[in-house]
Formats: structure tokens, sequence, C-alpha cells
């Protein structure tokens, strides 16, 4: 890809400002200026790992940019577990800064509950 854009390679052969570009574009999403209103707006960018890798130079990319992830898996789907979250693997960086006392104690448990478990449903 790199050869393609005249751009010296990085890691994986992509472009060394790869990284860049995908914080621009994420940043992009949310730039709403004071004349239109104002406020905010939520990116929820999509990637989809080969064979569920998700230490992959695109999926760490944008995993360190956002502030978190929802990590889905076809074997939970096909196990009949729906919406199919790996809740080992997914993060939210936010979660607990918006809930309130009783909500991460309900949280914490049962999310030890569900990850600890062969048949969380």
């Amino acid at each position: 890809m790199s050869l393609l854009l005249r751009r010296p390679p990085g890691r994986e052969a992509y472009p060394g400002d790869v990284f860049y570009l995908h914080s621009r574009l994420l940043e992009r999403a949310a730039k709403m200026n004071d004349a239109h209103g104002g406020g905010s707006l939520t990116a929820l960018p999509v990637i989809e790992t080969q064979a569920g890798d998700v230490s992959a130079y695109i999926p760490t990319n944008v995993i360190s940019i956002t502030d978190g992830q929802i990590f889905l898996e076809t074997e939970l789907f096909y196990k009949g577990i729906r919406p199919a979250i790996n809740v080992g693997l997914s993060v939210s960086r936010v979660g607990s800064a918006a809930q309130t006392k009783a909500m991460k104690q309900v949280h914490s448990c049962k999310q030890r509950s569900i990850a600890f478990s062969e048949h969380p449903l």
C-alpha cells in the first residue's frame, strides 16, 4: 500500500502516517463549530479483523484512538449468544466515569460473572 501511495512503508507495509490519518478521520467526525450549534458527534468505527486478530496494525491503531471497543465474536453468535459480545476483550474507558456507585457495583459483579462463565446466558 505504501508503494502505491509513494510513501515510505511503516509497520505491515502500511504508510507511516496511517495512525495520523485514522485519528484525523475520527476527529473530523466530531468537529462541530459554534455557528452551527456546537456539540459533539459520536463516531462508531467498525473494524473487521482477520481470524479475530485484534493485535493487527489497523485494529490496534483504532483501539488506541477510541474510548473503547465492543468485540463481537462469530463463535458466540453461532452458540446463540446475542449480542455476541466478548466481555473479556471489550473495553470502555468512559463507562465507570459515567456510572453511579450502584451501577458500578452491579456492572462489576455482572461482568465478572459473564467473563468467568462458559455459558454466560
